[in-house]
């Protein structure tokens, strides 16, 4: 990056931090939260390498960004909730390490994110089928489909996890 990109976005760093952090926060109510989304914020900025001078609403800009963190992050805290619930319900002696547990709340958030923008009902057919280990007839009683509609669901969430992977 030239010094003349790194100088605009300090500049446009300065100009907008504060803002961008007490809008955070009033949604967040957390300061360290508010923090941190403000700095992923600038981040994403940053390695999009856009030219600040072309943002025409700065503010709507870094706060559409901010949004989506934040619903990351809210998404990502649900999915992690959910998680801890279900070991709580395993006997200790089955429960994962705590490593092999953040292995795995990280696997989850990355099928989160490849399956974003599915129907629920997919997700949860796929869900059921590859956390569970469920056969397609379990998932199609279960869901009160037809095991046709849930072989679909399967083939149309396997093809989003697939495209996610290529970065598409």
């Amino acid at each position: 990056m030239h010094s003349s990109s790194s100088n605009k976005l300090g500049f446009f760093f300065s100009d907008h931090h504060r803002w961008l952090l007490q809008h955070i926060q009033k949604r967040l109510g957390n300061r360290a939260d508010a923090e941190d989304t403000a700095a992923d914020t600038f981040c994403q900025l940053l390695s999009a390498q856009v030219d600040p001078d072309s943002i025409e609403q700065p503010r709507a800009y870094l706060s559409t960004i901010a949004r989506r963190l934040v619903f990351d992050r809210h998404r990502r805290r649900q999915l992690e909730q959910a998680y801890l619930q279900r070991l709580s319900a395993l006997p200790e002696l089955l429960a994962p390490s705590p490593e092999e547990q953040l292995l795995l709340i990280e696997a989850l958030v990355a099928i989160d994110r490849a399956l974003d923008g599915l129907p629920m009902i997919v997700k949860t057919a796929f869900l059921y089928s590859q956390l569970d280990g469920l056969s397609y007839v379990a998932i199609a009683n279960k869901l009160q489909l037809s095991e046709r509609t849930v072989s679909r669901y399967m083939k149309q969430a396997l093809r989003q996890c697939y495209l996610s992977e290529l970065g598409l």
